[in-house]
């Protein structure tokens, strides 16, 4: 599980390491841009019910930490997406499905597997 740091808060948000790769990569472009945005997930299900939001812009520290020491493979589709979201009003949202292997299909659209995993998310 990889973790998030945002500002001076000690405790970190938990992200899937394949999601928070795609999130950083997402993050790093707008605001090395100087665009600010939200980032907002749902809370997991040791803790209290509800949603987080926090307003991501290039003066506050973010790390990006990861459990893996090799770097995750990217999915162009999911990048344009969570790109887009990030773009929008509604923002960047933590709360899709990925999928548990990057994509190796030619041009085409590739069928979703059943081996689907949901981001496990925490603040």
């Amino acid at each position: 599980m990889a973790k998030l740091f945002y500002g001076t808060t000690p405790e970190p948000i938990l992200v899937d390491d394949r999601m928070l790769a795609h999130v950083k990569v997402v993050a790093a472009t707008k605001l090395r841009r100087g665009e600010s945005f939200t980032l907002s997930w749902t809370h997991r299900a040791d803790e209290p019910a509800g949603r987080s939001t926090i307003w991501l812009q290039p003066a506050i520290p973010l790390r990006f930490v990861f459990d893996s020491e090799q770097p995750e493979s990217l999915d162009q589709e999911l990048l344009k997406r969570l790109a887009n979201d990030a773009n929008s009003s509604r923002g960047l949202s933590l709360d899709v499905t990925v999928d548990a292997k990057p994509a190796t299909a030619p041009a085409k659209a590739p069928a979703r597997s059943s081996a689907q995993r949901s981001l496990v998310r925490a603040a």
